[in-house]
């Protein structure tokens, strides 16, 4: 079975156990196994912008050195952790300045540079499974269901980095979509930002946009929004009011799939 370091990150472990549990039920139906980081510490949640920030990137890449010792791949769930993890690897791998001084405080025994290869669980599907096997595991496909995919803001930008998808028309979500047996409903607002970082201090203004992003998915026929990030997802359903429609995290819907109904239940 193909092991992957795994991050699972603060969220995952409380607000958000669907998103991690049922990921890790769906590798293992899928022959491949989340192997959690020991002792990680919260990447922080936000990128930290200042570019001479060096204590508040240290736990981030304590973990990227660690699944660089295994040899492995590390993958996260979370779109801001992803986020994270790839930035920072990022900024070790072309800032000389930020290394050296990254080194020095870890005091590593052999200096990391950024030799991880960071992947979002969704590019596993992708890269590694690929969509045509993914649906041929599928036991129970999801027909009739008519599925919107909420990228947020996150794992598309700055898309350079983050090299995930094509950041103003991503397909990944869809094409999952579609593996899993339902029907990708294309709406506008799928990579806009819902709001969610200023949702405390500008709640009016982050509704609108919770609000528009919801509306518009309803407009073009959706049932169903999926999400990989834990505050897009409690922002729409704080903001969602009457509005007819599920918000679920994208792994709930692959184990409803992979193992013919809803019959995992969490821990």
């Amino acid at each position: 079975m193909v092991k992957f370091s795994y991050y699972p990150g603060c969220t995952l472990k409380t607000k958000a156990k669907e998103l991690d549990e049922f990921a890790k039920v769906s590798a293992s139906l899928l022959g491949f196994e989340l192997e959690e980081i020991e002792d990680w510490q919260c990447c922080g949640g936000i990128y930290p912008l200042g570019r001479d920030e060096v204590a508040s990137k240290l736990p981030t890449l304590r973990a990227l050195d660690e699944a660089n010792k295994k040899g492995q791949d590390l993958v996260t769930l979370c779109s801001a952790c992803h986020h994270v993890f790839k930035r920072v690897n990022d900024d070790i791998h072309k800032n000389e300045d930020f290394r050296t001084r990254a080194n020095n405080y870890l005091q590593l025994e052999n200096p990391y540079t950024g030799q991880t290869n960071v992947v979002h669980f969704l590019e596993v599907l992708r890269n590694q499974i690929g969509f045509e096997e993914l649906k041929k595991n599928v036991v129970n496909p999801l027909k009739g269901r008519k599925i919107a995919a909420y990228y947020g803001c996150l794992l598309l930008r700055p898309s350079s980095v983050m090299q995930f998808d094509n950041a103003e028309n991503p397909s990944i979500m869809e094409e999952f979509i579609k593996a899993i047996g339902a029907t990708p409903v294309n709406f506008p607002y799928r990579n806009e930002c819902c709001g969610g970082y200023i949702s405390l201090k500008e709640k009016e203004i982050s509704k609108s946009m919770s609000e528009k992003i919801m509306e518009s998915a309803i407009g073009f026929g959706a049932d169903t929004i999926i999400t990989a990030c834990p505050l897009c997802l409690y922002n729409l359903e704080k903001n969602k009011g009457d509005m007819k429609i599920e918000i679920v995290y994208f792994t709930e819907l692959l184990a409803e799939a992979l193992q013919g109904g809803n019959t995992y239940e969490l821990k």
